[in-house]
């Protein structure tokens, strides 16, 4: 192992734990990956500890060059599939049509149509038949997160939930990024410390929240 601290290697057997467990238990499961630095990370410990764990991302039309471009990056340094999904062709349609394509910026109701037209459709899609999915949340991302378990039941998609980063910092992440030499989006090298949507997404000054920069029109409270 690359010398880490012993803090982060402990972090990271507990993660190895996790994995295993989800390989033994809750096959077939899947990781959720948006190609972020935390989607990074496990897709690098996936990829060494815990094959058996499917991934796949969800191309909403409207996303970063830069995560096509990391995108492509980890797929030839892992040689491991990463299934991609798509909103429907048709839904996307009659939103813009009916609403323009950035009407996201005049409610938030608009902008959870579009977020379940582009993400929440296709996501369900990538979640069916599956007993667990993984995710690269963390508790100190944002206050709505504040109390985020390791595992918990999703309602919303009925199976588990992981988030087996859910303790660690955001120097953890990038001491690991660093220490293995982890592709990741270079959207972060400008200061955007959450990515999603190109439209949606924009930098974070000094101080700011971690997802600030998503949907960054609205409050807090409605992310």
């Amino acid at each position: 192992m690359t010398e880490i601290n012993q803090v982060l290697a402990d972090k990271v057997e507990a993660v190895k734990r996790v994995l295993t467990e989800i390989v033994a238990d809750y096959n077939p499961a899947t990781l959720a990956s948006s190609y972020g630095a935390e989607d990074m990370v496990l897709m690098d410990l996936i990829c060494k500890f815990a094959p058996e764990i499917e991934m796949f991302t969800l191309d909403t039309g409207r996303l970063p060059k830069e995560t096509y471009d990391v995108m492509q990056q980890a797929k030839a340094y892992y040689n491991s599939e990463v299934k991609v999904y798509f909103p429907d062709a048709k839904d996307v349609e009659a939103y813009v049509t009916k609403q323009g394509p950035n009407a996201f910026y005049d409610s938030v109701e608009l902008r959870k149509q579009c977020c379940a037209i582009r993400k929440v459709a296709p996501l369900k899609r990538a979640l069916a038949g599956k007993k667990a999915w993984l995710t690269g949340m963390r508790r100190q991302q944002a206050v709505t997160r504040s109390e985020l378990p390791v595992s918990e039941w999703d309602e919303t998609f009925d199976l588990q939930k992981f988030s087996p980063l859910t303790d660690w910092s955001n120097g953890d992440v990038w001491a690991y990024i660093k220490a293995f030499d982890v592709p990741y989006n270079k959207l972060h090298d400008q200061g955007v410390a959450s990515i999603g949507c190109a439209p949606c997404t924009r930098a974070i000054t000094a101080g700011e929240d971690i997802r600030a920069g998503r949907w960054w029109w609205e409050n807090p409270e409605s992310k």
